[in-house]
């Protein structure tokens, strides 16, 4: 007979019954085995036996399940420090049923009686060797409890910010009232550790060349408007609105920053024409994203709110400059990742971005400023970065690798510099990575190699080549392997050495291709040396 039956039969009020004891009375009537053909005679001869009250809940099966449980807690379930759990049931079975016989009313009171065996058993379990397990469960729930804790903190509700009110004024403009914030950076406040009046000293040739925007070397960039919006979304389309412009732009080598509010819904008229005036005198727009993004929805709101839109201006946007030169660091471009990886600029209790829109909806709804607060904050923090890239991204391609860099951003410089045709600056770029070896070396030497060879230059594209072997690994050599057969195929005309180097690249050649090339350079051989 299974454990389950066991205890079901112990649960039972007494022979015959079909219902267990009430849950707050413990009755236990003798147990005495008879003949089944006098079961109901011995029914009918057993008085009912009054319930008596406890204070708790417990049955039978109950109490014999937690004895069960602790004793192989306390002893080890499945060692030899204890008895199996059917030895263990028998024993609580008899016991009980001793206890029952010397009682004249049938009745025990089974929690004490338990409370006192278990209290017993747990002094003497104390005395020896614990238990390996039970300590490694305990550790566990400690464990456990304290993620439950720290989740629980983590999930917990911010404190409320105290009221206050937006730092924006009504502004009364010839198109109507704009709400206004404006503060102005002095001349050496740094972002991080570039300096934002660094923008003021680029050259247009180099921004240009870094942009691959040729239309930039025209740009007087210090008249250039830095621009960055926030939005109801990011859907863009006409349901997106910008109800927050923010621009920036320098005043001598101090940095103003304005920030255009929409405080309800349908005010955009006034507030699109001041940026059109601010639009027309710069000379260029700098943003993040902006050609993708920010200038298409402004453009749209124009239309729609039928403002004339202005006249479209040189843009440059540093996240195609960032994507170019920082792919390598395989991390991302986001501008807040860039601001903490690359100028060492950390944020502290800032907004995070997909918050926004909700914030500035309860705004709408009635809810004080004091939420859109970080908002602002957020935004004036975005245009002294775009400041702060831009020259320092432009500083750092002017030094040709001179000052020490990340290889992997020499070797985007290197590149950027090869795409606008400036081979003397691409090679140095590609020089000062394969400094590092590895996959970065590899890639910046044969860089350099093919700036060699479209110069003229075989002999030292062979060498860059030649070097580049030594950093790889074996079986990534084969495309240098291919790059070396054709150089001295065609190039420098020696023919054994193409041979052999052509034997080894054939895990980068289809097999019908690499065998055309053997036979090809077997044939010229043998007519050489006829």
């Amino acid at each position: 007979m299974d454990l389950k039956r066991k205890l079901s039969r112990l649960s039972s009020a007494g022979p015959g019954s079909q219902a267990r004891a009430p849950v707050n009375t413990v009755a236990v009537a003798p147990v005495v085995e008879t003949p089944a053909v006098d079961a109901r005679a011995q029914d009918a001869e057993v008085a009912p036996i009054p319930p008596v009250e406890e204070a708790g809940t417990t049955t039978i099966a109950e109490v014999l399940v937690q004895a069960l449980r602790k004793r192989m807690s306390m002893d080890g379930e499945g060692t030899d420090n204890g008895p199996p759990p059917e030895t263990a049931l028998r024993t609580a079975q008899v016991e009980v049923a001793d206890r029952e016989a010397t009682r004249a009313d049938g009745l025990v009171d089974l929690r004490e009686e338990a409370r006192r065996r278990f209290a017993a058993k747990r002094g003497g379990a104390a005395d020896g060797p614990a238990d390996a397990r039970v300590e490694a469960l305990r550790q566990m729930l400690s464990f456990w409890a304290e993620r439950q804790g720290t989740a629980s903190a983590r999930k917990a509700v911010a404190p409320a910010p105290e009221p206050r009110a937006l730092p924006v004024e009504a502004r009364a403009t010839p198109h109507g009232t704009v709400h206004v914030a404006e503060q102005v950076y002095a001349a050496d406040h740094r972002h991080g550790t570039a300096p934002v009046a660094a923008a003021l000293d680029v050259e247009a040739r180099l921004v240009a060349g870094l942009a691959l925007h040729p239309e930039l070397e025209s740009v007087d960039f210090t008249r250039m408007l830095m621009l960055d919006t926030e939005t109801t979304g990011l859907a863009g389309g006409t349901g997106t609105v910008p109800f927050l412009v923010g621009l920036g732009w320098f005043e001598g080598r101090s940095m103003r920053v304005q920030q255009l509010f929409l405080r309800r819904m349908g005010e955009e008229a006034p507030m699109l024409r001041l940026l059109a005036e601010r639009m027309a005198s710069s000379s260029c727009l700098v943003t993040y994203n902006g050609k993708s993004f920010d200038w298409p929805l402004l453009r749209t709101r124009f239309v729609l709110n039928r403002v004339p839109v202005p006249k479209e201006l040189p843009h440059l946007d540093l996240l195609h400059c960032a994507r170019r030169v920082f792919k390598h660091r395989g991390e991302g471009a986001r501008l807040v990742h860039l601001e903490s990886k690359v100028l060492g600029h950390h944020r502290v209790g800032d907004v995070d971005g997909s918050q926004i829109p909700e914030l500035y909806f309860r705004f709408l709804r009635g809810t004080d400023g004091s939420e859109l607060v970080p908002v602002l904050e957020h935004n004036q923090k975005d245009l002294l970065l775009l400041a702060a890239l831009m020259g320092d991204l432009v500083r750092r391609f002017q030094s040709e690798g001179s000052e020490q860099q990340d290889p992997r951003d020499l070797l985007g410089f290197a590149q950027v510099a090869e795409r606008a045709g400036d081979a003397a600056r691409a090679l140095t770029f590609a020089k000062a990575a394969a400094e590092s070896g590895g996959p970065v070396g590899i890639e910046a030497l044969v860089l350099a190699s093919r700036l060699c060879r479209r110069s003229g230059d075989c002999e030292t594209a062979v060498a860059h080549l030649q070097r580049a072997l030594t950093f790889a690994k074996p079986g990534q050599g084969a495309v240098l392997h291919l790059s070396l057969t054709k150089l001295y195929e065609h190039s420098l005309k020696d023919l054994p050495r193409a041979l052999y180097h052509a034997r080894l690249a054939a895990p980068v050649e289809l097999p019908e291709d690499h065998q055309l090339r053997l036979e090809r350079l077997e044939r010229r051989l043998s007519r050489q040396g006829a």
